[in-house]
């Protein structure tokens, strides 16, 4: 029975991402009505899904840290690719979307992600361990980024707003693939012992021993239909946005929701990828799919949103106001006093789950 019930989840994530590429097909550039959206939206989701799997066979194949690498920067690429052509699409009014979909992934994946995974396991395991060498290099560059990316705009003078002047912006995409570069060689070749996960009594897992590693075959047959469940993501996601934003303004929430949503979207195959591990007392991985998507999402998206900016016509604000800067600097300080420990009990979850939960209602009643 387990024999068969895995048979048809191995077909069922084949199937949807060719479906996700037809439908993808026929509905490009159309108006949607309300039963074709409710129908993209069914398949887009099963697209994540779907995703999630293709990444995690491929990412057993690697083994760890290069499996997390693999789906954080799988995820970037549809958080990329979703905010140019909504950029491109939306005119002035899709001028913050970079900034408000940046910052969310940061709060969702240091706070939302990291809480949960610290919460499970702790709950779980009694403690949540980890290495708190690789988790802080990882915490320090996330928060290098998002301090020079989305923080600075908002203080510099050499344009009007909180925007950068064009030398800025490219002064700041360079230095966001450079910290990211930095950071991946870091993580792969110099230092990779620090992102290993580690038993409850400190001792390095350098074997994943959970499941028999597929074959080259098997990983790089999953790799391009990991490929196409992304292209089917990120097409039906442009496709269903006019709906989500009109369902935003309708509810009378700001526009910056948005972000928030396609953000929460993007990061579902994250999420769940990191929750699986911290159910295996493999809390090391979840932070390194956590921190490695915040740090992801801004040192990929900020380069390629200033590349895209040369066409864009609309303006680029990437500054956070006062309370996003309050609520950036906290999940900083939180998650600096999580990591020096090494192990957390479900009480750090729970304060990282309450900063989040305050992100979300501020987000939503600002």
């Amino acid at each position: 029975m387990i024999v068969r019930l895995r048979s048809l989840a191995t077909q069922w994530t084949v199937v949807v991402p060719v479906i996700a590429v037809v439908l993808l097909t026929l509905t490009w550039g159309r108006d949607l009505p309300g039963a074709v959206v409710a129908l993209v939206t069914l398949v887009l989701a099963g697209s994540v899904l779907s995703a999630v799997h293709h990444a995690e066979v491929v990412a057993h194949r690697v083994g760890e840290p290069f499996g997390s690498l693999v789906l954080a920067v799988a995820v970037t690429i549809i958080e990329v690719a979703l905010i140019v052509t909504l950029m491109a699409d939306g005119g002035a009014k899709s001028s913050t979307l970079a900034r408000d979909t940046v910052f969310a992934a940061v709060m969702i994946t240091c706070n939302g992600i990291v809480g949960l995974c610290l919460l499970t396991a702790s709950l779980r395991h009694g403690f949540a361990v980890f290495n708190a060498e690789g988790t802080g290099a990882a915490l320090a560059t996330v928060a290098t980024l998002a301090t020079l990316s989305l923080v600075f705009p908002t203080f510099t003078t050499s344009k009007p707003g909180p925007e950068f002047s064009p030398a800025q912006l490219t002064f700041a995409a360079v230095a966001s693939l450079v910290l990211y570069g930095l950071f991946v060689a870091t993580q792969t070749v110099r230092h990779r012992d620090y992102f290993l996960p580690i038993t409850q009594q400190g001792e390095v897992i350098d074997v994943d021993d959970h499941a028999v590693a597929p074959s080259a075959r098997e990983a790089g047959f999953s790799l391009g239909l990991l490929g196409l469940a992304l292209v089917g993501v990120v097409g039906l996601a442009k496709g269903v946005s006019p709906t989500i934003e009109s369902g935003v303004e309708a509810a009378g929430m700001p526009h910056s929701v948005v972000g928030v949503i396609i953000a929460l979207l993007v990061l579902l195959p994250e999420t769940i990828a990191a929750l699986r591990s911290a159910r295996r007392n493999r809390v090391q991985t979840s932070l390194n799919l956590a921190l490695g998507s915040a740090m992801a999402s801004i040192g990929l998206t900020i380069p390629a949103v200033a590349l895209a900016s040369i066409w864009l016509s609309g303006p680029l604000v990437l500054g956070l106001d006062a309370t996003e800067m309050v609520l950036l600097a906290l999940t900083v300080v939180v998650s600096s006093l999580t990591v020096v420990p090494g192990r957390a009990t479900p009480l750090q979850g729970g304060v990282h789950l309450v900063v989040f939960a305050a992100y979300l209602e501020l987000a939503v009643n600002p």
